[in-house]
Protein backbone atom coordinates (compact mmCIF):
# COMPACT_ATOMS: atom_id res chain seq x y z
CA UNK A 1 0.00 0.00 0.00
CA UNK A 2 1.26 3.63 -0.90
CA UNK A 3 2.04 5.65 2.38
CA UNK A 4 0.28 9.01 2.70
CA UNK A 5 2.47 11.77 2.34
CA UNK A 6 3.24 13.68 5.50
CA UNK A 7 2.13 17.32 4.84
CA UNK A 8 5.14 19.89 5.50
CA UNK A 9 3.02 22.34 7.38
CA UNK A 10 1.80 20.80 11.03
CA UNK A 11 -2.03 20.77 12.18
CA UNK A 12 -3.96 23.17 13.15
CA UNK A 13 -6.32 22.99 15.46
CA UNK A 14 -5.66 19.09 15.05
CA UNK A 15 -6.52 20.05 11.50
CA UNK A 16 -3.98 19.10 8.54
CA UNK A 17 -3.58 21.11 5.61
CA UNK A 18 -4.99 21.50 2.35
CA UNK A 19 -3.01 19.82 0.01
CA UNK A 20 -3.17 20.48 -4.19
CA UNK A 21 -1.48 18.58 -6.49
CA UNK A 22 -0.24 20.88 -9.81
CA UNK A 23 -1.89 19.52 -12.82
CA UNK A 24 0.50 18.10 -15.45
CA UNK A 25 -0.94 20.45 -18.30
CA UNK A 26 -1.23 23.91 -17.85
CA UNK A 27 0.17 27.44 -18.90
CA UNK A 28 0.34 29.14 -16.11
CA UNK A 29 3.34 31.22 -15.37
CA UNK A 30 3.57 30.50 -11.91
CA UNK A 31 2.08 28.86 -8.89
CA UNK A 32 0.39 32.25 -7.63
CA UNK A 33 -1.26 32.38 -11.14
CA UNK A 34 -2.83 28.88 -11.05
CA UNK A 35 -4.26 29.46 -7.40
CA UNK A 36 -5.65 32.11 -8.06
CA UNK A 37 -7.04 30.94 -11.03
CA UNK A 38 -7.98 27.29 -9.05
CA UNK A 39 -9.81 28.78 -5.69
CA UNK A 40 -11.81 31.68 -7.39
CA UNK A 41 -13.47 31.80 -4.29
CA UNK A 42 -10.45 33.17 -2.37
CA UNK A 43 -9.64 37.04 -2.80
CA UNK A 44 -6.22 37.00 -4.86
CA UNK A 45 -5.37 39.97 -2.30
CA UNK A 46 -5.51 36.64 0.54
CA UNK A 47 -2.93 34.78 -1.68
CA UNK A 48 -0.65 36.95 -2.48
CA UNK A 49 -0.78 37.39 1.91
CA UNK A 50 -0.41 34.08 2.17
CA UNK A 51 2.77 34.21 -0.15
CA UNK A 52 4.41 36.53 1.48
CA UNK A 53 4.19 35.16 5.04
CA UNK A 54 5.16 31.52 3.97
CA UNK A 55 1.73 30.33 4.11
CA UNK A 56 2.19 28.61 1.51
CA UNK A 57 4.17 25.68 0.98
CA UNK A 58 5.96 22.63 -0.74
CA UNK A 59 8.27 20.23 -0.17
CA UNK A 60 11.15 22.21 -0.16
CA UNK A 61 9.62 25.06 2.37
CA UNK A 62 7.52 28.30 1.52
CA UNK A 63 6.79 29.58 -2.07
CA UNK A 64 8.38 32.63 -3.09
CA UNK A 65 5.32 34.66 -4.55
CA UNK A 66 7.11 34.78 -7.68
CA UNK A 67 7.57 30.57 -8.10
CA UNK A 68 7.54 29.64 -11.55
CA UNK A 69 4.89 26.40 -11.90
CA UNK A 70 6.08 23.05 -11.34
CA UNK A 71 3.64 20.31 -13.36
CA UNK A 72 2.97 17.36 -11.09
CA UNK A 73 3.93 19.17 -8.50
CA UNK A 74 1.85 19.91 -4.49
CA UNK A 75 1.72 22.60 -2.82
CA UNK A 76 -0.15 22.76 1.02
CA UNK A 77 -1.20 25.69 3.16
CA UNK A 78 -4.00 25.81 5.68
CA UNK A 79 -7.24 27.22 4.86
CA UNK A 80 -8.85 30.98 6.31
CA UNK A 81 -11.82 29.77 9.07
CA UNK A 82 -15.13 30.12 8.67
CA UNK A 83 -17.04 32.48 11.67
CA UNK A 84 -18.65 30.15 13.92
CA UNK A 85 -21.09 30.42 16.21
CA UNK A 86 -20.08 28.56 19.38
CA UNK A 87 -22.12 25.41 20.40
CA UNK A 88 -22.59 25.62 24.33
CA UNK A 89 -22.57 21.66 25.01
CA UNK A 90 -20.39 19.22 26.16
CA UNK A 91 -19.70 16.20 24.97
CA UNK A 92 -20.02 13.62 27.03
CA UNK A 93 -16.98 10.74 27.26
CA UNK A 94 -18.91 7.57 27.40
CA UNK A 95 -15.51 4.97 26.59
CA UNK A 96 -12.41 5.11 25.93
CA UNK A 97 -9.47 2.85 25.65
CA UNK A 98 -5.97 2.50 23.59
CA UNK A 99 -7.66 1.66 20.56
CA UNK A 100 -11.23 3.50 20.82
CA UNK A 101 -13.45 6.55 22.32
CA UNK A 102 -16.92 6.58 22.23
CA UNK A 103 -18.89 9.57 22.99
CA UNK A 104 -22.15 11.09 23.32
CA UNK A 105 -22.48 13.79 21.00
CA UNK A 106 -24.80 16.66 21.47
CA UNK A 107 -27.72 18.21 19.43
CA UNK A 108 -25.95 20.34 16.79
CA UNK A 109 -22.33 19.70 16.87
CA UNK A 110 -21.08 18.49 13.28
CA UNK A 111 -18.91 15.32 13.26
CA UNK A 112 -16.48 16.10 11.26
CA UNK A 113 -15.04 19.67 9.41
CA UNK A 114 -17.33 20.64 7.09
CA UNK A 115 -18.72 23.70 5.08
CA UNK A 116 -18.96 26.32 8.07
CA UNK A 117 -18.98 24.13 10.53
CA UNK A 118 -14.57 23.91 11.36
CA UNK A 119 -13.87 24.52 15.07
CA UNK A 120 -16.88 23.68 16.43
CA UNK A 121 -17.16 20.07 15.50
CA UNK A 122 -16.59 16.65 17.37
CA UNK A 123 -13.40 15.95 15.62
CA UNK A 124 -11.55 18.97 16.84
CA UNK A 125 -13.20 19.64 20.26
CA UNK A 126 -11.69 16.26 20.95
CA UNK A 127 -8.62 16.11 18.68
CA UNK A 128 -7.72 19.46 20.73
CA UNK A 129 -8.83 18.59 24.56
CA UNK A 130 -7.85 15.06 24.68
CA UNK A 131 -4.55 15.82 23.01
CA UNK A 132 -5.18 12.87 20.50
CA UNK A 133 -4.11 14.45 17.13
CA UNK A 134 -4.51 11.17 15.20
CA UNK A 135 -8.30 10.82 16.48
CA UNK A 136 -10.60 9.34 13.49
CA UNK A 137 -14.37 8.79 13.16
CA UNK A 138 -15.70 5.48 12.31
CA UNK A 139 -18.61 6.88 11.34
CA UNK A 140 -20.68 9.76 11.51
CA UNK A 141 -23.49 11.39 12.85
CA UNK A 142 -25.65 13.83 11.86
CA UNK A 143 -25.22 18.01 13.14
CA UNK A 144 -28.93 17.39 14.59
CA UNK A 145 -28.69 14.20 15.86
CA UNK A 146 -27.21 13.06 19.77
CA UNK A 147 -26.00 10.46 20.55
CA UNK A 148 -23.01 8.09 20.23
CA UNK A 149 -20.48 8.48 18.02
CA UNK A 150 -17.35 6.07 17.82
CA UNK A 151 -13.83 7.49 17.10
CA UNK A 152 -10.60 5.43 16.44
CA UNK A 153 -7.62 6.54 18.72
CA UNK A 154 -4.65 3.78 17.33
CA UNK A 155 -3.87 4.43 13.82
CA UNK A 156 -3.14 0.93 13.28
CA UNK A 157 -6.73 -0.05 14.04
CA UNK A 158 -8.61 2.61 11.78
CA UNK A 159 -9.47 -0.46 8.45
CA UNK A 160 -10.51 -2.66 11.04
CA UNK A 161 -13.13 -0.55 12.89
CA UNK A 162 -14.12 1.58 10.06
CA UNK A 163 -14.92 -1.63 7.61
CA UNK A 164 -17.07 -2.91 10.40
CA UNK A 165 -19.41 0.19 9.32
CA UNK A 166 -18.96 -0.03 5.63
CA UNK A 167 -20.14 -3.82 6.14
CA UNK A 168 -22.89 -3.11 8.37
CA UNK A 169 -22.24 -5.22 11.01
CA UNK A 170 -22.55 -2.83 13.55
CA UNK A 171 -26.61 -2.92 15.59
CA UNK A 172 -27.50 0.72 16.03
CA UNK A 173 -30.47 1.91 18.17
CA UNK A 174 -32.10 4.86 17.79
CA UNK A 175 -34.93 6.59 20.05
CA UNK A 176 -37.04 9.16 18.37
CA UNK A 177 -40.02 11.21 19.98
CA UNK A 178 -42.70 11.74 17.49
CA UNK A 179 -46.71 12.01 17.47
CA UNK A 180 -48.71 8.96 18.18
CA UNK A 181 -51.15 8.01 15.79
CA UNK A 182 -53.23 4.72 17.24
CA UNK A 183 -54.56 4.16 14.08
CA UNK A 184 -50.80 3.13 12.96
CA UNK A 185 -49.22 -0.62 13.34
CA UNK A 186 -46.65 -1.08 14.95
CA UNK A 187 -43.92 -2.63 15.48
CA UNK A 188 -43.19 -2.30 11.19
CA UNK A 189 -40.37 -2.79 8.71
CA UNK A 190 -40.24 0.58 6.49
CA UNK A 191 -38.83 -0.43 3.25
CA UNK A 192 -38.09 2.14 0.21
CA UNK A 193 -35.89 3.72 -2.18
CA UNK A 194 -33.97 6.90 -0.81
CA UNK A 195 -31.89 9.10 -3.08
CA UNK A 196 -30.06 12.31 -1.82
CA UNK A 197 -28.32 14.52 -4.40
CA UNK A 198 -25.18 16.53 -4.39
CA UNK A 199 -25.82 20.04 -3.04
CA UNK A 200 -29.56 19.52 -2.44
CA UNK A 201 -30.51 19.80 1.25
CA UNK A 202 -33.44 17.07 1.43
CA UNK A 203 -33.40 13.62 0.24
CA UNK A 204 -36.67 12.17 -0.55
CA UNK A 205 -38.15 8.67 -1.72
CA UNK A 206 -39.25 7.26 -4.64
CA UNK A 207 -40.03 3.88 -6.90
CA UNK A 208 -37.68 1.63 -7.66
CA UNK A 209 -35.00 -0.90 -6.22
CA UNK A 210 -34.97 -0.83 -2.07
CA UNK A 211 -31.68 0.44 -0.56
CA UNK A 212 -33.24 1.46 3.05
CA UNK A 213 -34.84 -0.61 5.84
CA UNK A 214 -35.98 0.84 9.31
CA UNK A 215 -37.73 -1.45 12.01
CA UNK A 216 -39.81 1.03 14.02
CA UNK A 217 -41.27 0.08 17.43
CA UNK A 218 -43.14 1.78 19.77
CA UNK A 219 -41.92 2.27 23.25
CA UNK A 220 -44.12 4.02 24.82
CA UNK A 221 -47.08 7.07 24.28
CA UNK A 222 -48.87 9.44 26.40
CA UNK A 223 -50.11 13.17 26.11
CA UNK A 224 -50.36 12.51 22.33
CA UNK A 225 -46.76 11.90 21.99
CA UNK A 226 -44.46 8.39 21.66
CA UNK A 227 -41.29 7.21 22.12
CA UNK A 228 -40.26 5.17 19.48
CA UNK A 229 -36.80 2.64 19.13
CA UNK A 230 -35.62 2.71 15.54
CA UNK A 231 -33.78 -0.26 14.26
CA UNK A 232 -31.95 1.02 11.25
CA UNK A 233 -30.56 -1.75 8.78
CA UNK A 234 -29.00 0.38 6.67
CA UNK A 235 -27.60 4.04 6.76
CA UNK A 236 -29.05 5.90 3.86
CA UNK A 237 -29.16 9.96 4.37
CA UNK A 238 -31.68 10.92 6.67
CA UNK A 239 -33.00 7.40 6.46
CA UNK A 240 -34.51 7.99 10.20
CA UNK A 241 -36.05 11.03 9.34
CA UNK A 242 -37.70 10.06 5.80
CA UNK A 243 -39.27 7.02 7.11
CA UNK A 244 -41.10 8.34 10.36
CA UNK A 245 -42.30 11.54 8.16
CA UNK A 246 -43.33 8.73 5.41
CA UNK A 247 -45.66 7.29 8.11
CA UNK A 248 -47.38 10.60 9.02
CA UNK A 249 -45.44 10.61 12.28
CA UNK A 250 -42.33 13.27 11.71
CA UNK A 251 -39.68 13.62 14.07
CA UNK A 252 -40.02 16.09 16.32
CA UNK A 253 -38.04 19.23 15.86
CA UNK A 254 -37.50 18.42 12.29
CA UNK A 255 -36.85 21.64 10.00
CA UNK A 256 -36.31 19.45 6.89
CA UNK A 257 -39.09 16.98 7.18
CA UNK A 258 -42.00 17.23 6.30
CA UNK A 259 -41.03 20.78 5.37
CA UNK A 260 -37.57 22.83 4.79
CA UNK A 261 -37.87 25.46 7.54
CA UNK A 262 -35.21 28.57 7.84
CA UNK A 263 -33.60 28.08 11.22
CA UNK A 264 -30.58 29.77 12.65
CA UNK A 265 -27.04 28.08 12.63
CA UNK A 266 -27.18 29.01 16.50
CA UNK A 267 -30.87 28.72 17.48
CA UNK A 268 -30.72 26.15 19.58
CA UNK A 269 -34.30 25.78 20.60
CA UNK A 270 -36.42 23.21 19.74
CA UNK A 271 -33.49 20.42 18.89
CA UNK A 272 -34.48 17.21 16.55
CA UNK A 273 -35.64 14.44 18.97
CA UNK A 274 -33.57 12.01 17.62
CA UNK A 275 -30.68 10.24 19.87
CA UNK A 276 -28.34 7.45 18.67
CA UNK A 277 -29.22 5.42 21.60
CA UNK A 278 -27.00 1.90 21.40
CA UNK A 279 -23.80 0.84 19.45
CA UNK A 280 -23.17 -2.80 19.60
CA UNK A 281 -20.59 -5.34 17.60
CA UNK A 282 -18.14 -7.80 17.88
CA UNK A 283 -14.65 -6.08 18.53
CA UNK A 284 -12.62 -7.31 15.19
CA UNK A 285 -9.27 -7.45 17.01
CA UNK A 286 -10.52 -8.91 20.05
CA UNK A 287 -13.23 -11.01 19.39
CA UNK A 288 -15.44 -9.42 22.46
CA UNK A 289 -18.57 -8.30 22.30
CA UNK A 290 -19.19 -4.71 22.99
CA UNK A 291 -22.31 -2.73 23.70
CA UNK A 292 -22.55 1.17 24.52
CA UNK A 293 -25.27 2.92 25.51
CA UNK A 294 -26.14 6.52 25.69
CA UNK A 295 -26.53 8.59 29.01
CA UNK A 296 -28.55 11.45 26.95
CA UNK A 297 -32.39 11.31 26.84
CA UNK A 298 -34.83 13.35 24.86
CA UNK A 299 -36.03 16.72 25.55
CA UNK A 300 -39.35 16.04 24.43
CA UNK A 301 -39.99 13.17 26.48
CA UNK A 302 -38.54 14.92 29.50
CA UNK A 303 -40.81 17.61 29.66
CA UNK A 304 -44.04 16.90 27.16
CA UNK A 305 -45.38 20.49 28.23
CA UNK A 306 -43.08 22.29 25.83
CA UNK A 307 -43.54 20.01 23.35
CA UNK A 308 -47.21 18.54 23.19
CA UNK A 309 -48.46 21.50 21.16
CA UNK A 310 -46.84 20.17 18.14
CA UNK A 311 -48.33 16.80 18.16
CA UNK A 312 -50.26 16.73 15.17
CA UNK A 313 -50.79 13.88 12.71
CA UNK A 314 -50.63 14.52 9.17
Amino acid sequence: MRRRQQPPLPKRHGLDPARLRLPEDGEWTTIRDHLVERLPRVDPARIDELLRAGGIVDLEGPIAPDAPYVPGGAVWFHRDLPDEAEVPFEIGIVHRDERLLVIDKPHFLSTIPRGQHILQTALVRLRRDLDLPDLVPAHRLDRVTAGLVMFIVDPAARGAYQTMFHRRVVHKEYEAVAPFDPALELPRTVVSRIVKERQVLKAYEEPGEPNAETRIELLDQRDGLGRYRLLPATGRTHQLRLHMNGLGIPILGDDFYPELTDKPVDDYTRPLQLLACALEFTDPLTGDPRRFETARTLQAWDDLAGWNGTAQIG
